[in-house]
């Protein structure tokens, strides 16, 4: 009796521990959704009018730069950088753009095949050039981000093109119920196929090990070149999936990078990825890509001047660093 009561009392703290070593492992992404949530709160009251309309073009307005954050943050985690993001999402939007004005739309089904496969080639050629030249990522991706960028400008030289009714369809509105974006539900379920099918693949792994050292990984069998340039083909693969939300959302293609490759560096910061490589995950760039348009929302609520938006995302991004860096400090302590 006491055997079968010890047995059924380690079957029931079984699933507990277990839960509780995940709540530690995301303790950050946690932590930002709890904010995120408590930041609704106060939209709501300065606000009272924020409801549907506002989720709505949240989840709109969110959708290419929450792409674009996990397209860094996996390059990141890889222990890398990739500073031609923007460009890639530009160039990507205004293919599809071009390729999509005036055409039917069984062949805009073949055009975003296309733009995929664009955006898997130019992340490939990323990191082609920075395992075969050995320059520092950094250096490599800010050239070729000029190379996107000039591309996207032979493509259209200003705003035009068209995107396909379905595709629009895919990303504007609700889905059953009002409060449900289209937006969100697609975000969900590209993030969560593709990052769920890597992060238990072989390569997946490889990420995690050659960003946490790229030596032990390299001793340990890992061919480190061909894991970068997965990683950086993985990245060009959500810019495109980012330049075709950009396609779908506004109906036109824009030659103009804008400032997605550094909000999207803030937005891995800010989600608990390491810069240094090796941890972090998906889901907190997202949430926190959600945090930093929200706070430029209520600024605009409180008629605040809407370039202290910026000021304060540095000044959030600055804590952040200073924060990891003091944990880690104390993590190296005996």
């Amino acid at each position: 009796m006491t055997a079968t009561a010890g047995t059924v009392e380690t079957a029931g703290a079984q699933p507990t521990e277990a839960l509780a070593r995940w709540a530690r492992r995301n303790a950050w992404s946690l932590g930002l959704l709890a904010f995120f949530a408590a930041l609704l709160v106060f939209t709501k009251f300065i606000q009272p009018s924020y409801g549907v309309t506002g989720v709505q073009g949240l989840a709109i307005s969110v959708l290419p730069l929450a792409l674009a954050a996990v397209a860094q943050a996996i390059v990141v985690i890889s222990g890398g950088i990739d500073l031609s993001i923007g460009s890639m999402m530009a160039l990507t939007n205004v293919v599809a753009a071009s390729l999509m004005l005036g055409r039917s739309d069984e062949f805009a089904v073949v055009v975003v095949v296309g733009v995929l496969l664009l955006g898997l080639v130019l992340g490939a050629v990323n990191g082609a050039l920075v395992v075969l030249t050995r320059v520092p990522d950094i250096v490599v991706t800010l050239a070729m981000s000029f190379v996107w960028a000039g591309c996207a400008l032979l493509v259209l030289k200003t705003p035009g093109g068209g995107s396909a009714q379905w595709l629009k369809d895919l990303v504007l509105g609700p889905l059953g119920n009002e409060w449900i974006p289209k937006a969100a539900i697609v975000l969900v379920l590209i993030v969560g196929l593709i990052w769920w099918a890597v992060r238990r693949s072989r390569f997946g792994l490889s990420l995690y090990a050659i960003g946490s050292n790229q030596l032990a990984a390299f001793r340990s069998g890992v061919s480190v070149g061909r894991a970068k340039v997965f990683a950086y083909a993985l990245t060009g693969l959500f810019a495109a999936f980012a330049g075709l939300s950009l396609t779908a959302s506004t109906g036109i293609g824009n030659p103009l990078s804008g400032s997605y490759t550094l909000q999207s560096v803030a937005a891995v910061v800010l989600g608990g990825v390491s810069l240094a490589g090796g941890r972090g995950g998906a889901f907190g760039p997202i949430v926190a890509v959600l945090i930093l348009a929200l706070l430029r929302t209520d600024m605009t609520f409180l008629n605040l001047n809407p370039n202290l938006a910026t000021s304060a995302q540095g000044i959030i991004l600055i804590g952040v660093v200073m924060v990891g860096t003091l944990f880690q400090i104390r993590r190296g302590r005996p």
